[in-house]
C-alpha cells in the first residue's frame, strides 16, 4: 500500500502519481485521458442551435453555449473517481491528493463517494495536469 496517491487533473486529462512513503517522489501510475472534452462544442453536437428572430432584437441563437462540453467534463469526471475509488477500494493507498483546474474539481467532487472523501488529505485549486513532476510536487506538502 502506498502512502499517498495524487490525481492531477483537468476536463481532458487525469494522471495518478504513487508516493510510497510520506516524503518519497511522486511515480506517475496511471493516465486517463479524454479526447472528446477538447473538442469544440460544435464538434460534440450534430445539430445547429434553434433561431429566434425578432424585429425588435434581431436574431440570436437559442441555446445553453456549452451545454456539451459541460456533459463531457461529466462522463469524464466519473471515470476518474471510478478509477480512484478501484484504488482505494483496493487498499493500494492511505491518503489522497487532488490538484485540478478550479472549474473540473466541483465536477470531480459530485461524482466522491463518501468514502472516498475521506480519504482525501487535500486539495489544490490549479490546473497542472500539463505541468511536469517537480512543478506538482511543489504544490505538495513536504510529507505527503
Amino acid at each position: 500500500m502506498s502512502a499517498a496517491w495524487v490525481v492531477v487533473a483537468d476536463t481532458s486529462r487525469a494522471r495518478i502519481f504513487s508516493a510510497e512513503k510520506p516524503a518519497s517522489t511522486l511515480i506517475e501510475i496511471q493516465t486517463l485521458a479524454h479526447p472528446a472534452s477538447r473538442l469544440h462544442e460544435g464538434d460534440l453536437i450534430s445539430d445547429k442551435p434553434g433561431r429566434d428572430r425578432n424585429s425588435a432584437a434581431g436574431s440570436h441563437d437559442l441555446g445553453n453555449g456549452d451545454e456539451a462540453k459541460q456533459v463531457e467534463a461529466i462522463k469524464f469526471a466519473s471515470q476518474v473517481c471510478e478509477a480512484l475509488e478501484c484504488g482505494r477500494t483496493n487498499h493500494r493507498f492511505k491518503k489522497l491528493y487532488i490538484i485540478a483546474a478550479p472549474s473540473f474539481l466541483g465536477t470531480l467532487r459530485k461524482h466522491q463517494s463518501s468514502a472516498l472523501q475521506q480519504m482525501i488529505a487535500d486539495e489544490v485549486s490549479k490546473n497542472l495536469a500539463t505541468h511536469d513532476i517537480n512543478d506538482i510536487r511543489k504544490n505538495l506538502p513536504d510529507y505527503l
